[in-house]
């Protein structure tokens, strides 16, 4: 199989997900007949089940690359303390205290893959709207748009805004999440209001694929980007 022990027994007992190569190597291992392709494509097609983030995240931890489009909120990786805390302390149904600093020192800790991955490619695109947001009050957000001044800088990370003035754009059907792994396989990963899907299906990630590529064209440049979080800074 070419895959440590641990991660074959992790797969097999249901904790970890398998990623498309796996499949492949088990049906040769195993001579299946395709039957194990044809149960993981239709596994793929699962929604709504809470697995699939933390599948992601696992993802995340060994990706060369990371895209990130969102038009609701700043992404995870990018929020502030005070940010996060304001979205999880209004949340309906609403958490304890306990669960709010769960929440957010889960959120804050998964934020270290920014300066542990350097060599990963992370690349942003934001809504200008979300940044023009309060989401907790003018001080919070003056924070958030400092602490992505400052995210902006390292050379592996790409950061755009879509601006306000673009009317139709390639974004409008919700958030996309594509990662790559050091297999070169693409995962894609998208959020609604109570549920999510994690893809692998190669037809669904070109299509996420194309989008993202289109929204790159659409949104302002990286410099452009960064001159517009500059004023926002200025104004508030």
């Amino acid at each position: 199989m070419r895959y440590q022990p641990g991660t074959v027994a992790s797969i097999e007992q249901g904790r970890g997900f398998p990623p498309r190569v796996f499949v492949e190597r088990a049906e040769e291992v195993r001579d299946a007949f395709g039957v194990l392709k044809g149960v993981y494509k239709h596994a793929t097609r699962e929604k709504g089940l809470a697995s699939w983030f933390r599948q992601w995240a696992d993802l995340e931890e060994q990706a060369i690359s990371l895209y990130t489009w969102e038009n609701r909120l700043v992404p995870g990786l990018l929020q502030t303390d005070a940010y996060a805390r304001t979205l999880f302390g209004g949340r309906i149904p609403m958490f304890t205290d306990s669960e709010i600093e769960a929440q957010v020192t889960a959120r804050l800790a998964r934020q270290a893959l920014l300066d542990d991955r350097p060599n990963t490619l992370f690349s942003f695109i934001i809504e200008e709207h979300v940044l023009r947001r309060p989401i907790g009050g003018t001080h919070v957000m003056r924070q958030q748009i400092e602490h992505l001044l400052a995210a902006t800088e390292p050379r592996n990370l790409e950061f755009q805004v879509m601006p306000a003035e673009r009317g139709f754009h390639a974004g409008l059907n919700g958030p996309i999440r594509l990662l790559e792994t050091p297999d070169n396989e693409w995962f894609a990963y998208c959020e609604g209001q109570e549920n999510s899907q994690f893809a692998t299906n190669p037809q669904t990630i070109s299509v996420l694929h194309m989008r993202y590529a289109k929204l790159r064209s659409q949104a302002l440049t990286p410099e452009d980007s960064r001159s517009l979080l500059e004023r926002m800074r200025g104004a508030l």
